[in-house]
């Protein structure tokens, strides 16, 4: 059906609202429009549409989904209708992105849309989580419950983002800061001292000359260093969109040493808060996992996820699959088999949600505590290896002169 683009009132509101819609004809969407009590003021066929990836669905800050989620679930809460929610949610809403997606849906609703069908269709905004969230209250009538623990559920995650940002700032801009001054060091501070010792023909030590060395090769070929580095980002971005090239490189940022053991750490956290959620939202076990997996971002674990189903539709409990993948700690594992006993798994999976939170919350405390005398160490070692081979031809020079 072709995609028609329409301005229309809503005397409700008083609101102006554009968008576009597919229809058989102006006629069929002009008709639709005044179903859902709307004052045409324009319809007209929609320009082809631009080929993908030439326009960039605008981003939603997670912050402005918090407060969303937790004003629905006020409103709801206190027995307003849906359509009236999103039309104060709409105009009150700062987010561009969110700002967009809420006019949409709210049109999508009002035309018999369900509601989760409507977030659906910007996953740039809700994601898969959040959709069959909605969907599960929706069905159970607990929208105001789900939309409650929704919020809270992503406050927590934006609190533990915060923490981990705020605790890598320091020793990331001290590292940035010393590489750009080193270099600066190298490219345009040393040639000076060169010409002079050149100049006055002092005799340089093995570890002078080293060190002009790596200042005339950045002076010279500062643009291949860069050209280099652009290069290599650049190829392990295009690697790492492919099957294989995923698979390797998730691998491998499961098995380097520290940062290995804090991103698995952050990995498990999610699962088991998200999985937990999920399931203590009605969302049932196998699409749960299939949710998990994609949440993950991590293609070693979310193979180990789709055995787990797999598994799971032959009868296996779910912690055998999890146990035999290696890649789970125990205590997980055993938490998951006794809440399956119990009946009390999202319970369980909370808990270890909870604290595995708090040890990556510790292991970030650690790694920045560590960084930073490493950071201080190795640009005294720098530092000190430039002093002394600077020093000791000014040595040199002054016993000449003497």
């Amino acid at each position: 059906m072709p995609m028609y683009a329409f301005k229309a009132v809503d005397p409700a509101s008083g609101k102006m609202i554009s968008s576009t819609q597919e229809a058989e004809s102006e006629a069929a969407l002009a008709a639709k429009l005044r179903e859902q009590s709307l004052h045409v003021a324009e319809i007209k066929q929609a320009k082809a549409a631009a080929p993908i990836g030439s326009k960039k669905p605008k981003k939603v800050k997670l912050k402005s989904l918090v407060v969303f989620s937790r004003q629905f679930a006020t409103m709801i809460d206190a027995g307003i209708p849906i359509l009236r929610c999103l039309d104060i949610l709409h105009g009150q809403s700062k987010d561009p992105g969110l700002t967009e997606a809420l006019e949409t849906i709210t049109i999508d609703v009002k035309g018999g849309m369900t509601l989760n069908e409507a977030m659906a269709k910007h996953p740039n905004v809700f994601s898969k989580l959040y959709v069959n969230m909605i969907r599960a209250a929706e069905l159970g009538g607990i929208l105001d419950q789900i939309l409650d623990r929704l919020s809270g559920f992503l406050e927590y995650e934006a609190e533990i983002k915060g923490k981990i940002k705020s605790a890598m700032t320091y020793p990331v801009l001290v590292l940035a800061f010393s590489q750009i001054m080193l270099f600066a060091l190298f490219t345009f501070v040393l040639p000076k001292f060169k010409e002079i010792f050149t100049g006055m023909n002092v005799e340089m030590p093995p570890v002078t000359k080293f060190l002009f060395g790596i200042g005339d090769f950045m002076q010279a070929y500062w643009w291949v260093i860069l050209l280099f580095i652009g290069a290599v980002f650049i190829g392990l971005k295009q690697y790492a969109k492919t099957p294989k090239g995923k698979y390797q490189l998730d691998f491998l940022k499961l098995r380097v040493p520290i940062m290995g053991d804090l991103s698995m750490k952050m990995s498990v956290a999610r699962f088991s808060r998200t999985f937990g959620t999920l399931i203590n939202s009605g969302v049932p076990m196998m699409r749960s996992l299939e949710i998990v997996g994609e949440t993950l971002s991590n293609e070693v674990l979310n193979q180990a996820i789709d055995n787990t189903r797999a598994s799971l539709r032959e009868g296996t409990k779910l912690s055998t699959p999890l146990a035999a993948s290696g890649l789970f700690p125990t205590m997980v594992t055993t938490m998951i088999d006794i809440g399956e006993e119990s009946g009390r798994l999202p319970e369980m999976l909370v808990k270890v949600g909870e604290f595995y939170d708090q040890e990556v919350e510790a292991a970030v405390k650690g790694l920045t505590s560590m960084i930073e005398p490493l950071l201080i160490i190795f640009l005294g070692v720098v530092v000190g290896f430039i002093a002394i081979s600077i020093m000791v031809p000014i040595f040199k020079l002054v016993n000449s002169v003497q």
